[in-house]
């Protein structure tokens, strides 16, 4: 599998934003999966990116992830 090192292109923020509403939320949803990522040393099969945000990305993407967000 070749890993994306493009940076922040992929994922597409568009498809992102289907997912969650928000920039901002989405920001928080990815550091927040991130931290988990690397504090819990999890490895996610078949990720495309490189770096622990990416990844996190990836996983709100594909709806592995689940945030509620108060309002």
């Amino acid at each position: 599998m070749i890993k994306n090192k493009d940076g922040m292109r992929y994922p597409s923020i568009d498809r992102l934003l289907s997912k969650i509403d928000s920039k901002y939320k989405l920001v928080y949803a990815a550091s927040k999966v991130a931290h988990i990522l690397e504090a819990e040393k999890l490895k996610v099969d078949n990720s495309q990116c490189v770096k622990s945000v990416g990844i996190a990305l990836e996983e709100i993407l594909s709806g592995k992830v689940h945030i509620d967000f108060e309002r």
